[in-house]
């Protein structure tokens, strides 16, 4: 029987017994493979492993009766919640709180760098004013300084401030959340603004054709068509907050206002009675936030270019 006489079935059986693929070519070994795309499997896994043997060792930490960081009977040889139970039994040391605080401050800082973050990109892309070079060039050579070197005028000013407005001062997470948003117009609007040029202007013409305002273009149509960036910077500007230990450690001297990055640091930082078991504990705990933020947020960033197209 011919070839062209085999069904499809039978021509891939023929294939296969001749030795061929699916379009008549030789089929490749092992070795071929390997160096066209097999190393790049063995790279994705060892990195994959390398990515998640600390996740693995914190959270047997955490599962781990002993209290210590170093197990010698290998990883979750021995499973217990003995360091769950005792991050919530320390009335000294409110878990619950530090928790709540830190979500309140971490979505309130990304919301409000979203925001201010968007408005600025917007009026550095579709306006043209004097200084406007200026200022984009002035946001990025501002992000060259690390953060430390305000520590000083931060805490003097906030101490300042606690003298005239105390819920605003030094103690409050009202007066952090205002010096992380101080910080909102760095970065985060240079990125903003580069992907707002990418939306073509030609809809922001027609929309004024239509009588719109900018008030109007910003809210019914640039953002629907920059949602990718717009759920990345506020990702981004959350994971910042949350995990911020140096100005929080200054500012929130309360332990029932402090944030996880603060209140955690006290289970290790007496060297006379360190429980890194409790500390792995609430470093997992901690961790859930932004994991979960990520997966709200994922859908937002595939599907958001998408989600503003213009009907015809």
């Amino acid at each position: 029987m011919s070839n062209s006489t085999l069904t499809p079935a039978g021509k891939g059986a023929a294939e296969r017994t001749a030795g061929t693929g699916p379009v008549g070519q030789p089929r490749k070994s092992f070795g071929h493979w390997f160096r066209d795309k097999g190393w790049r499997h063995l790279v994705g896994v060892v990195m994959g492993v390398f990515a998640l043997f600390p996740l693995a060792y914190v959270l047997s930490a955490a599962l781990s009766p002993t209290g210590t960081l170093v197990s010698a009977n290998g990883l979750f040889t021995t499973i217990a919640f003995d360091n769950f139970i005792d991050l919530f039994s320390d009335p000294q040391k409110p878990f619950a709180k530090w928790f709540m605080n830190t979500l309140i401050v971490g979505l309130i800082t990304s919301a409000g760098t979203v925001f201010l973050g968007a408005l600025a990109a917007y009026s550095f892309s579709r306006m043209r004013f004097t200084g406007r070079r200026f200022g984009l060039m002035s946001l990025m050579l501002l992000q060259m300084f690390p953060q430390m070197l305000g520590v000083v005028a931060i805490f003097l000013l906030l101490s300042g401030i606690s003298d005239v407005v105390p819920w605003l001062g030094l103690g409050s997470q009202t007066g952090l959340i205002m010096v992380y948003l101080g910080g909102a117009l760095g970065v985060n609007t240079y990125l903003m603004y580069g992907f707002f040029n990418t939306v073509p202007k030609s809809l922001d013409e027609a929309a004024r054709i239509d009588g719109a305002s900018h008030v109007q273009i910003f809210f019914t149509i640039i953002l629907r068509l920059v949602t990718p960036i717009l759920a990345i910077v506020g990702l981004l500007s959350f994971i910042t907050a949350t995990g911020e230990f140096l100005i929080a450690s200054i500012v929130l001297n309360d332990p029932d206002a402090q944030t996880l990055a603060v209140g955690l640091y006290s289970f290790v930082g007496d060297s006379q009675s360190r429980t890194w078991g409790v500390f792995a504990a609430g470093a997992v705990l901690a961790a859930l936030p932004v994991m979960a933020l990520f997966l709200f947020l994922q859908r937002f960033i595939s599907s958001g270019l998408t989600a503003g197209a213009v009907k015809g």
